[in-house]
């Protein structure tokens, strides 16, 4: 079963409000390949931190380049749809919790991430959270090819079976700290491979049983 498109227009939120999230949580280096390529090591629990629901996108929408920015990187990822209110949610019973699934662009301003070292500002502007192109509610997250494209050329190609921390854990770990509300969104990683986009890009995430969430940068 899929649930209707992302649509992008008003304020780029599902023309149904399927995802209204009150959060958008991500987690850091899940993968271990790309924790090497920043320089970082491999965390001993899930790495969590925020993005605003007001960096929402969606699926053929435009990612915009902000002035404050010199290099601004994609990070393609897969998005935990929350379907019901959850606290202290335990591993074994995590997907009772969930709406779906769908792809996501965790895009980031890696120049201000390394000046700030926390990663707020980096996170954070309009735009640099697509989600789409619709929500998958019936798929097993645990081995899933995840690819992402700039202008037809591959950038990234791996599997969700190389998180760090599955989809259950995660799950588990962020409803121990905070509750987690219907529409809520959860993004778990991206692998190895990111890299910069400039203006007039075209970058395409696919996962497979999902689909291609497409975006242009302006």
């Amino acid at each position: 079963m899929k649930i209707e498109r992302f649509v992008p227009e008003g304020n780029l939120l599902d023309a149904r409000n399927v995802v209204a999230p009150s959060k958008i949580i991500c987690v850091g280096r899940n993968y271990a390949d790309h924790a090497k390529e920043l320089g970082n090591e491999t965390p001993s629990e899930p790495l969590i931190f925020l993005k605003p629901p007001s960096a929402l996108n969606s699926h053929e929408g435009r990612i915009v380049l902000p002035p404050q920015s010199q290099r601004v990187e994609f990070e393609g990822e897969l998005a935990i749809i929350i379907g019901r209110e959850a606290k202290n949610v335990g591993a074994g019973s995590w997907s009772d919790y969930v709406l779906g699934f769908a792809c996501a662009n965790d895009v980031t301003a890696r120049d201000l991430q390394k000046k700030d070292v926390q990663f707020t500002r980096g996170k954070s502007f309009d735009t640099f959270c697509p989600i789409g192109p619709w929500i998958e509610t019936d798929l097993d997250p645990a081995a899933l090819r995840i690819t992402t494209r700039v202008n037809g050329d591959v950038r990234q190609d791996a599997n969700t079976r190389q998180m760090i921390f599955s989809c259950g854990v995660l799950v588990e770990f962020i409803s121990a700290v905070m509750t987690l509300f219907p529409g809520d969104v959860i993004l778990t990683g991206t692998p190895a491979g990111v890299g910069p986009l400039a203006s007039g890009d075209t970058v395409e995430v696919e996962i497979e049983g999902i689909g291609t969430l497409r975006n242009v940068v302006a």
